[in-house]
């Protein structure tokens, strides 16, 4: 048991000094660090009530300055302020909702992949329809039926991504599930499901890790999306793309309104895509020495 700790640390120590070695993918880790730190820390650097949500007409459109780093927006609220608490409503959102794709395609894509046959056939039938569907079409689908709150913006999303996945553990399990492990599990007894969870998918989490960071980024930008025209986060309450929806009434004359928010998009998604690019390389097997 010791051995296969000691075995497992020193590749987790390989794995983290091949993704350090990877300026662009630490520059990506250290953006996002900052970003959950803002977004932890938002209620301490900007006051909700006073800076977010209440109104400050006499102070309304004025651009960057000392007292307001990224200038304030047409109700006067503080356009810095409202985008680190906006941050906290996207990560939380993005994190949230790859988790609802990762447990639910996870375990679709396993079964189907270990079982073969009807199984996989009548799962990845079920997960190609939904792929005929574009996933922010069917996310804007699921938030009309449901209605517009967080809550339901988080499922739509995580419905949407549920199919890539499906596809992704499918691959992984039929890559693993003749190897020799997975004979001997099943010769001592252990059942399918034991064999599936605790032996098959440990072994299967280089590409579903990188395709969590990558899809943490694509829901964000579904969350944006959807708030951009209406059907997200509901004013007053701070959304990225709430925020570029409200500023493009005004683009000529305060352009800053809708510039930050879109910075904070790109450099998010930016830095969630470098880190997922770096994972990728780092946990390539056949990039070892």
């Amino acid at each position: 048991m010791s051995t296969e700790k000691t075995k497992k640390r020193s590749m987790a120590a390989e794995i983290w000094q091949r993704l350090l070695r990877n300026k662009m993918a630490m520059l990506g880790l250290a953006i996002l660090a900052i970003l959950a730190l803002l977004a932890i820390f938002a209620d301490v650097i900007a006051d909700y009530d006073t800076m977010v949500v209440a109104q400050n007409i006499p102070e309304r459109l004025q651009g960057p300055s000392a007292a307001h780093w990224f200038g304030t927006d047409e109700f006067g609220r503080d356009i810095f302020a409202r985008i680190i608490h906006g941050g906290r409503v996207s990560l939380v959102v993005g994190l949230i909702s790859v988790s609802v794709s990762l447990l639910a395609g996870g375990s679709l894509g396993a079964f189907a992949g270990f079982y073969g046959g009807r199984v996989d056939n009548v799962i990845m039938r079920v997960m190609d329809i939904f792929l005929a569907v574009p996933s922010i079409l069917l996310a804007i689908t699921i938030v009309a039926a449901l209605g517009t709150n967080l809550v339901n913006v988080m499922l739509a999303i995580g419905v949407s991504g549920i199919p890539t996945f499906a596809r992704i553990v499918r691959a992984a399990v039929m890559g693993v599930k003749d190897q020799e492990f997975v004979e001997s599990a099943r010769a001592i007894g252990e059942t399918n499901t034991a064999i599936i969870f605790r032996e098959i998918l440990p072994n299967c989490m280089a590409p579903i890790i990188v395709q969590s960071t990558l899809s943490v980024a694509s829901a964000i930008l579904s969350t944006a999306s959807l708030s951009f025209i209406g059907l997200g986060v509901q004013p007053p309450d701070p959304e990225w793309g709430a925020m570029l929806s409200s500023g493009r009434n005004f683009l000529r004359d305060a352009m800053h309104i809708t510039l930050f928010p879109g910075l904070a998009i790109v450099v998010t998604i930016l830095a969630l895509n470098l880190l997922g690019d770096g994972l990728r390389d780092a946990l390539d097997p056949r990039l070892k020495q």
